[in-house]
């Protein structure tokens, strides 16, 4: 049963902080839904290259449906609750099983629906290891925007919000980096942080525990902007391997290289190939918190499978 909320005990600025949660998502929603448009072209490569826009609609997958049910319980708390996120995260995956969970994730999601807790279910993955795989990361842009004047909170949030499907600390890892620079694109952006784009690799470098999630993030600053994609790949990772490490430091460098640039961040992104769908919802994520809703391509936004309830 989902804990009862106290309207009256959210933050006074509470519309705003859901503002930016729901423009992170929308960021974060369009990378997934187009890049996994990609996924099973035997010319990928190609239509990347060209730029080539998929016919509409584009249908999200698990990135998405993850980050919408963290951010409804952000709308109804004001802060993550970890049962009441992996009641929602049951529940959506019951209804819509097919949209692209890993089978870990499957396991774990119908575990918490057949009434494990959701700790138990998180901490058996991997033989009681736990998922240190890059699903906390994907859906982490949201908990970074609503959080964004306040990064401690931001980095907990984000823990939390992780934590039920992810309970080894690398998964968690990912899932601060991401807030983080998410909520540092917002701090860039409005001028409560100042600095440069590649500010947001050094927040999440500063807010990361230590690991090897962090080590890439490291590895992502001493990665020159101007650096070929192929060769960023070749020291971050681009998501093959599914874990955090793999995929969140080159999302960062891509983010941070293209801050400004949602469209050239998507492209610069998906054309690491790898898990396009989720590098591209993690840097659309953070890209979106300094573009603003108006950086997002409208032509995209209403050619991605409309967002229930959001």
């Amino acid at each position: 049963m989902e804990t009862t909320d106290n309207r009256s005990a959210l933050p006074s600025d509470h519309a705003e902080r859901m503002a930016r949660a729901r423009l992170s998502l929308a960021g974060l929603s369009v990378g997934d839904a187009l890049g996994e448009r990609f996924f099973y072209k035997s010319d990928v490569g190609s239509l990347i290259a060209r730029r080539a826009i998929p016919r509409p609609p584009w249908q999200w997958t698990d990135d998405t449906a993850m980050a919408l049910s963290i951010v409804e319980v952000l709308d109804r708390h004001g802060h993550i609750v970890p049962g009441v996120l992996a009641e929602r995260f049951a529940a959506r995956y019951q209804r819509e099983p097919g949209r692209g969970y890993g089978p870990t994730a499957m396991e774990i999601l119908e575990e918490i629906g057949s009434g494990v807790p959701w700790d138990i279910a998180s901490r058996g993955a991997f033989r009681g290891e736990g998922s240190m795989g890059n699903g906390g990361a994907m859906r982490a842009g949201p908990v970074g925007a609503y959080f964004a004047d306040d990064m401690a909170a931001v980095a907990e949030n984000a823990r939390l919000s992780a934590a039920v499907t992810h309970a080894h600390p690398e998964g968690q890892a990912g899932a601060i980096a991401v807030a983080v620079a998410a909520a540092q694109g917002w701090r860039l952006r409005t001028g409560l942080s100042s600095g440069k784009p590649q500010g947001i690799l050094e927040a999440a470098l500063e807010h990361t525990p230590e690991g090897p999630t962090r080590k890439g993030i490291r590895y992502a600053m001493e990665t020159r902007a101007a650096e070929t994609v192929e060769a960023a790949v070749e020291m971050l990772g681009n998501g093959s391997r599914i874990i955090s490490h793999d995929t969140v430091p080159f999302a960062l460098w891509c983010a941070a290289r293209h801050l400004n640039d949602y469209q050239a961040a998507f492209w610069t992104a998906a054309s690491a190939l790898g898990d396009i769908d989720t590098n591209c919802a993690i840097v659309g994520s953070i890209v979106a918190m300094y573009v603003g809703p108006e950086g997002i391509p409208t032509e995209w936004i209403e050619s991605r499978e409309t967002l229930d309830g959001l």
